[in-house]
């Protein structure tokens, strides 16, 4: 694709970054195939070559309109078109910029920019986002009933094993995941700790940045990642070997950490060791799939059908596709079978949010894919898939890692 830059963009970091993408762009136009958006609304300009189109004529100069930011808005950020291209177009981090330029060249509405104030100064702190979702809890029997199914029932955070394996990984507490579902950390923690591996959770650790930094709110994503780095780096001296990911969305996230503090003279080499550190969990039991097998012929757990949800920052964003699914053969489960695996449940962190029209009729869809084969649960292996899913379903949903701990001796 031909650039023609304006002067206010082009000699800019950013500007030399989108040009190098746009100009990988072929207009194949393989990528609406695999769009939720697109395949949902069916205009051009809700899926990923459309929205390039407007990114390209808001760079060289083109008025910003309301209809640039809603279709840019519109979109999930799924990266299902990134895995789709077959001149690999770094689409995500082109919307980043479109977006940003947006923002600045066009300030929200003051009911929009609240909004999202609300959200980005409350999902990441842990503390408040409890104490909000424990108030919910609270009152959730005298609520609407569509507002009761946004707040979510919460199990306990079961038990944690002392750290005795000379193989030591670290693994982040997270914002949200602590309230939504405290015992996916202490799960994982058991499933390594029976693989010969001891998991240690840090503290301090909260907010990857994902949440502030596709809010609009980019330098605050880039200051929780600082955060995140300056929590973790005294271990890296201590012998840990990896830092552990439970959420697929944060780990896609940290995994670009060193793209998103490149400019940053005091963080950038940091960022880069820390984004070579991640390990999602699966990669993690994955490299001890025979001794789990070994596990979970002792325990000999019953069947189990069950349908698992690749998350979109699983199989797009890390590109880590047909990982979890032969470990949960390995304990006894039988997988049913899911169309459209590649298509996104309308989660999308804060999208369900912002987007709840789109992220509902996805989600319907997901659900009925889900569900064809009658399973008796629903596995995934990110927080915000499983809550936006559990909230319209009355089949049990969890994070994968919990069902296999549960079928070990």
């Amino acid at each position: 694709m031909q650039t023609n830059l304006a002067d206010f963009i082009r000699d800019t970091p950013e500007g030399r970054e989108a040009d190098g993408i746009l100009r990988k762009c072929v207009h194949c136009g393989f990528c609406t195939a695999t769009c939720p958006t697109y395949q949902l609304l069916g205009d051009e300009l809700d899926g990923p070559r459309g929205r390039i189109y407007l990114i390209k004529e808001m760079l060289e100069g083109v008025a910003v309109s309301g209809r640039t930011r809603l279709h840019l808005d519109r979109c999930l950020t799924c990266r299902s078109c990134e895995t789709t291209c077959p001149s690999g177009v770094q689409y995500a981090r082109l919307v980043d910029i479109g977006r940003a330029v947006v923002d600045r060249l066009r300030p929200r509405p003051a009911a929009d920019r609240l909004r999202r104030a609300l959200l980005k100064e409350s999902l990441p702190r842990p503390a408040l986002f409890g104490a909000a979702l424990a108030l919910g809890q609270a009152f959730r029997p005298i609520l609407p009933g569509a507002l009761a199914a946004q707040v979510p029932r919460t199990s306990g955070r079961g038990t944690w094993p002392q750290p005795r394996h000379a193989r030591r990984m670290i693994v982040p507490a997270g914002c949200v995941q602590p309230a939504l579902a405290p015992d996916i950390n202490a799960a994982a923690a058991r499933v390594l700790d029976r693989l010969g591996i001891s998991l240690i959770e840090v503290p301090r650790a909260g907010c990857c940045g994902a949440l502030r930094f596709h809010l609009g709110d980019q330098e605050g994503g880039r200051r929780d990642a600082r955060t995140m780095i300056d929590a973790w780096w005294p271990y890296l001296s201590q012998g840990v070997e990896a830092i552990v990911m439970t959420a697929s969305g944060c780990g896609a996230f940290v995994r670009e950490y060193d793209h998103l503090l490149e400019r940053d003279s005091r963080y950038a080499e940091k960022a880069k060791r820390i984004a070579s550190l991640v390990r999602d969990v699966s990669e993690v039991v994955a490299a001890g799939e025979a001794r789990l097998a070994e596990c979970a012929q002792r325990s000999k757990p019953a069947p189990l059908r069950l349908a698992f949800h690749s998350p979109c920052s699983l199989q797009h964003g890390q590109k880590l596709r047909g990982v979890v699914e032969p470990l949960l053969v390995a304990t006894g489960c039988e997988l049913t079978p899911v169309a459209d695996a590649h298509l996104c449940c309308g989660s999308a962190g804060t999208y369900s949010i912002l987007q709840p029209e789109i992220a509902g009729r996805l989600r319907e869809a997901k659900l009925a894919a889900l569900g064809a084969g009658a399973p008796e649960a629903i596995a995934t292996a990110n927080i915000g898939c499983l809550a936006h899913l559990q909230a319209g379903t009355a089949t049990r949903v969890r994070h994968w890692i919990e069902v296999i701990d549960e079928r070990l001796d």
